[in-house]
């Protein structure tokens, strides 16, 4: 009997131990990698570290009574830098998930270095849909918008308004070619036709030259297929020409509520983009919302409130593994189903691709705000089947055709 209660009392402390050792280095430590500097930091910056430090607090600063640490890094919007940031994390530093990485050349090489070395990646910043295609990885999660959303909440209100012929204004590289030829695909499958297209330098200040050859096109819809202050100096410069007053109207395929909040309503009126989140839609969004703006002065974009639901659900999937091993991780978000303020009743697919509700947005007119950041109406809810690639479309090698 001796012999059998010292077996038993053996045999658990190994369980424990065990137990324990599921995480690693004693703590789960999660990485903010974002551009704190550049063209993209007010729609991610430090407002997405300030919002994954929020999910931690509300979660109770501990998982599996291991504490939760948040690391965060300026890529600058550079790959190389993103690339020798994720090592070291991954290789001195313990990191577990890596998330944000606005810019789409960065959440690729991230992506594919991360899922090599047995880390999660969660990106919430990076458009392009090759994330879930061509350079898709088994622990890379595509999680807000991308690019075939954006084109498919967009392009077909527009047609369906008259507005068939579409020239493109595009960054040159790969975000904003991922995002015209979903665009274009778009367009021509509603039945319009691309008139023309001209490439601009990653970032610019002057789209003179770009908006008159759009101008000159004959284009009924001068579709910027771009991101954050390249977006916000080509809307200026083209209210300058006049466009979008007249017969040509132009159109964002990438917008936040922090580009119109920099461009101003008088600006910006009537413009109408593709968004995967917006602070005023409900009482639980205002309310986040409203504790984001006490931390930061303004009010969060759709980046910062992903990576908020982002840390949050990647911790429950934590719990629920009781490891934070990728792997296992990985399978345990793909049973979840996701609630949160950011969304309801997402899920996550086996390219990688996290299916939510996407909306169309448009901004209001300076008479139909009533406040500092009463921006946008949510004009149309575009379903997660309608908004996202079939997956019988996809070119991921993990998706079984």
């Amino acid at each position: 009997m001796k012999k059998t209660i010292a077996a038993l009392m053996t045999a658990a402390a190994l369980t424990g131990g065990a137990a324990q050792a599921q995480i690693s280095g004693d703590e789960v430590k999660i990485g903010v990698l974002t551009d704190m500097s550049g063209v993209y930091n007010a729609i991610a910056g430090q407002g997405s570290r300030v919002a994954a430090l929020m999910a931690v607090e509300d979660f109770g600063g501990k998982v599996l009574d291991k504490p939760i640490r948040i690391v965060s890094a300026d890529h600058q919007n550079k790959p190389d830098v993103a690339s020798s940031t994720a090592r070291e994390w991954i290789d001195e530093d313990g990191v577990d998930m890596i998330t944000d990485m606005v810019t789409s050349s960065v959440g690729i090489a991230v992506q594919k270095i991360a899922s090599a070395k047995g880390v999660i990646t969660i990106n919430t910043g990076a458009g392009s849909t090759a994330l879930t295609n061509e350079e898709c990885t088994p622990l890379g999660i595509h999680y807000a918008y991308d690019t075939y959303a954006l084109a498919a909440g967009a392009v077909k209100p527009v047609i369906a308004a008259g507005g068939d012929k579409w020239y493109f204004i595009t960054a040159d590289y790969v975000f904003g070619h991922s995002l015209e030829k979903n665009g274009a695909e778009m367009v021509k499958a509603s039945g319009g036709e691309v008139v023309g297209s001209v490439r601009h330098p990653f970032p610019s200040t002057d789209f003179s030259s770009y908006l008159l050859q759009a101008q000159g096109s004959g284009a009924d819809v001068i579709a910027l297929a771009n991101a954050g202050q390249d977006t916000t100096n080509a809307v200026r410069q083209a209210g300058e020409f006049g466009i979008g007053r007249g017969d040509q109207q132009l159109v964002g395929l990438l917008v936040f509520s922090s580009d119109v909040k920099s461009l101003g309503l008088k600006t910006a009126q009537g413009l109408q983009f593709v968004d995967s989140w917006y602070w005023d839609m409900n009482d639980e969004t205002r309310a986040w919302a409203k504790r984001f703006e006490e931390r930061t002065g303004s009010k969060p974009t759709s980046v910062h409130a992903a990576n908020y639901s982002v840390v949050t659900q990647y911790l429950k999937a934590v719990e629920a593994a009781g490891t934070d091993e990728g792997k296992a991780v990985r399978e345990q978000l793909g049973k979840m189903t996701m609630n949160d303020m950011y969304h309801k009743n997402a899920t996550l697919r086996e390219d990688g691709r996290v299916m939510h509700d996407m909306y169309l947005m448009k901004v209001k007119a300076p008479n139909e705000s009533e406040s500092e950041w009463d921006l946008l109406t949510v004009v149309d809810t575009v379903p997660a089947e309608r908004a996202f690639q079939p997956l019988s479309q996809s070119t991921c090698k993990l998706v079984k055709q």
